[in-house]
């Protein structure tokens, strides 16, 4: 029985995923196809700050029912995959971050979005002592 746990587990390892995004969990965290993932290199703001729930807000207005495509790495985090999504070519973490609505997490993003970081939201998020 373990067996097939890992079977299943490995099936999302570093692979491509596409479907309609159901769930906005935060501005890093969407449910793709069922499958909660968990956007790399995007440090987001809790849904228990008003900020937070503006971040969903708008990642929920820009992506619930759109298909998108997200290339997963294989690591997993709680229930969620670990990936970059894309929506029509675009980087959404990129999206949430150039808006203000996040900011880049260097530790797992090697630095890529930081030049997308506006200072509105250097200001206003607490950067997560992981990234």
């Amino acid at each position: 029985m373990v067996f097939l746990c890992l079977a299943a587990d490995s099936a999302f390892a570093s692979r491509i995923i596409e479907g309609r995004v159901s769930t906005v969990r935060d501005v890093d965290t969407i449910v793709v196809a069922g499958t909660p993932v968990r956007l790399n290199g995007v440090d987001g703001p809790e849904t228990s700050t008003r900020i937070g729930r503006d971040a969903r807000t708008f990642m929920t207005r820009l992506l619930r029912g759109k298909t998108v495509t997200c290339q997963l790495n294989g690591e997993r985090t709680y229930d969620r995959w670990v990936g970059v999504c894309f929506l029509d070519g675009t980087d959404i973490g990129a999206i949430a971050i150039a808006n203000g609505h996040a900011l880049d997490c260097r530790r797992y993003s090697g630095g890529r979005y930081r030049n997308l970081e506006t200072p509105a939201a250097r200001s206003r998020i607490q950067r997560a002592q992981y990234c």
